[in-house]
């Protein structure tokens, strides 16, 4: 495990990150709305979540 501090991420960093976040709710929420399925990353693997989502 790494006990050193971590550094505080910059203004610049911390706006880039919130955008990034931003980006990514408005997108899963208009997958929901239209009833697509997201693909997230669980225990190593890819996953489909959602009605739409192949089955395997």
């Amino acid at each position: 495990m790494n006990d050193l501090p971590q550094p505080t991420p910059s203004h610049e960093t911390q706006v880039i990150w919130q955008a990034l976040k931003n980006a990514v709710a408005k997108e899963l929420e208009k997958k929901r709305r239209l009833g697509h399925y997201i693909v997230i990353w669980r225990d190593g693997k890819p996953v489909c979540i959602g009605e739409d989502a192949p089955r395997r």
